[in-house]
């Protein structure tokens, strides 16, 4: 016997419009009674196994120890494997298609222990077709685990490191600038990037400091379809960004973020998920930079003392 669970967290592109979740969660519940189901979310756009990825990954240092059920699978029926990963010396076990949604999780938890192919029909529902894995294989494989079936029961061990790995993009320095990507858009339109905060060291350091971001088709400096250009002041908070500026803050996820205060930068700058961003040193904040409109010299209003 192996070690028993009583959490089974679940993340899936399946939405909540029809009754493919709840189908899952039933399942999980005839099978392990006594286990309980946290929802992660069901939203993950379709097929989108990158985002259900990222998704993943930023939720799993929060998830409570236990199984974690993970389905986005557009390869579904195909030579894609079904898997199972132990991770934190068996106090976690990952369940998923094996096409990279879940490498990043797995990693962000330590990396994986043992790994297994959900090869074994004994821990199968029957199916009529080949297109219901996530109910089929994965949850039953999920409440099977949270019962106390050993991870090697289920399956066919295999190395860990010959899985599918996960597609998360990593920022490129070029030359005093930062080509980074937009990683996820949250749905206030804050634009997470994949960058930290100690990786623009060399750009902005202190609240305040300020970066020209350039968005959009980077290739082409002028004309039709040149990128979007504005300024992004380094700041702890929406609220200190300030009225239709933009800016740069730590998300709770440790990240930096491009946001404006209460509306939404996505629609703002016209970016998504997946779309590149240059971060670039502001240079004198008093010559005029045609890209981004006439920047003026501060005034000072107060009267004269002399």
């Amino acid at each position: 016997m192996g070690r028993r669970h009583d959490s089974i967290s679940f993340l899936s592109d399946y939405g909540t419009v029809d009754e493919s979740a709840g189908v899952v969660r039933a399942v999980l519940r005839d099978l392990a009674p006594h286990a309980h189901v946290v929802d992660l979310t069901h939203d993950i756009a379709a097929f989108d196994v990158r985002g259900g990825s990222l998704a993943l990954a930023r939720a799993i240092s929060f998830v409570p120890a236990g199984v974690v059920l993970a389905v986005v699978d557009p390869g579904v029926g195909t030579a894609r494997r079904a898997i199972a990963v132990e991770v934190a010396d068996g106090a976690g076990v990952l369940v998923g298609p094996d096409n990279g949604l879940l490498a990043p999780a797995v990693s962000m938890a330590g990396g994986a222990g043992r790994a297994v192919v959900l090869s074994n029909p004994d821990f199968h529902l029957g199916s009529p077709g080949a297109t219901s894995a996530g109910r089929d294989v994965l949850a039953p494989a999920a409440a099977h685990l949270c019962n106390g079936v050993d991870l090697a029961d289920l399956g066919n061990l295999v190395d860990a490191d010959a899985l599918v790995p996960g597609v998360v993009p990593l920022p490129r320095n070029d030359g005093d600038a930062i080509l980074c990507e937009v990683l996820w858009v949250d749905r206030f339109g804050n634009c997470q990037l994949n960058l930290g905060p100690d990786e623009i060291s060399a750009l902005a350091t202190a609240v305040g400091d300020r970066l020209r971001v350039s968005v959009g088709d980077l290739a082409n400096a002028s004309g039709q379809g040149a990128p979007t250009v504005r300024v992004a002041s380094l700041e702890r908070t929406f609220a200190a960004v300030g009225v239709g500026a933009v800016g740069l803050v730590v998300d709770p996820h440790g990240l930096l973020a491009l946001v404006l205060d209460r509306r939404s930068a996505a629609d703002e700058l016209g970016i998504a998920a997946g779309d590149q961003v240059l971060l670039e040193p502001l240079g004198d904040p008093l010559v005029a930079d045609p890209a981004i409109g006439h920047v003026a010299s501060p005034v000072d209003l107060r009267p004269s003392r002399r």
